[in-house]
């Protein structure tokens, strides 16, 4: 019986070691061409109308919006401390000493909001109807999501919380628990990991990265591109924007369960036990920032649905 698994010795983060090219930033070169190919194939089927040199417009946009916000709300949100603050000069700068680090810190809320005001600017400035853009973007993005959360995975970065469930893997950069508490020696003796009274020990994480490669990426890009696409023309502008809010907002929600929160802040509303350990899934009632976040998606897509729904039977009535 496979008690828990480790992460595997041979993945690096470096694709070639010394050179300042790292997986992750071309796992966001991959997810940005798979949105791109997707929403080209959209204007070649009429569903939008772009041409290559408006789609690459429009993209270029989205991404430098993206990047913006996902790198300022990483840095002066979730990093919990006021260093970027007050060193703003080192919220873009990819390195550390001497050494080529990329941009490690991203939020994908902070990227949301980022690349949708991106893309409402370059609507704005060509005359598109901005919902109807975005349609044909958010039917298309949640592919890209699988190779931005393998990035993760290959840095071994965002694992999840502990587990003694056969699905466990150990990742080396991961917070080592001391054994003086009778918790972390219960885990360690379950599992049969050895260790000695006082030591600290690496104990097996939900692998969170790849749980949200599969349901935000795969399984949100099934639903949305076979299921909600094709209602779009049938309903209103905004249909598939509002059904991409409510519907990774939900899938986030409940992975952020398993998904360790972040250290320095810990659980955000704490409903649950006092003593409540954020390395454990033990209570469904103490929420992270993710979750606060996410759940403030799900109700705005549902406002967003209402309020474009309530334009336009306003609009078939006046039309009548």
């Amino acid at each position: 019986m496979i008690l828990f698994t480790t992460f595997p010795h041979w993945i690096s983060p470096e694709i070639l070691p010394g050179l300042p090219f790292r997986w992750y930033g071309l796992m966001y070169v991959l997810a940005f061409l798979t949105a791109y190919i997707l929403v080209r194939k959209e204007a070649r089927d009429g569903t939008v109308v772009l041409d290559a040199e408006q789609t690459q417009g429009l993209f270029f946009a989205g991404i430098i919006g993206l990047l913006l916000g996902a790198r300022l709300v990483s840095v002066l949100v979730y990093d919990g401390t006021s260093f970027y603050w007050t060193h703003p000069w080192l919220i873009f700068w990819p390195f550390e000493g001497k050494h080529f680090v990329g941009l490690p810190g991203m939020s994908y809320h902070g990227g949301l909001i980022g690349a949708i005001l991106g893309v409402m600017i370059w609507c704005h400035h060509n005359g598109k109807n901005f919902f109807e853009i975005a349609d044909s973007i958010v039917v298309a993005v949640p592919l890209g999501y699988t190779f931005g959360r393998l990035g993760n995975f290959i840095n071994g970065e965002l694992w999840g919380r502990v587990t003694t469930s056969s699905l466990g893997m150990i990742f080396p950069n991961a917070i080592h628990f001391s054994t003086n508490y009778a918790w972390v020696r219960d885990i360690a003796n379950k599992l049969s990991i050895s260790y000695v009274q006082g030591s600290m020990v690496n104990l097996p994480r939900h692998p969170s990265q790849l749980y949200e490669a599969f349901f935000e990426g795969i399984v949100l890009f099934l639903c949305l591109w076979f299921i909600i696409k094709p209602r779009i023309k049938d309903h209103f502008p905004g249909y598939g924007l509002s059904w991409y809010i409510i519907g990774y907002g939900t899938i986030r929600f409940f992975i952020e369960y398993f998904r360790q929160p972040d250290e320095n802040l810990g659980f955000i509303i704490k409903l649950g036990p006092a003593d409540s350990n954020p390395a454990l899934l033990q209570s469904f009632l103490n929420f992270s920032l993710g979750q606060i976040f996410c759940f403030a998606m799900i109700i705005a897509g549902i406002v967003l649905y209402i309020i474009l729904n309530h334009m336009k039977e306003v609009k078939n009535n006046d039309n009548r």
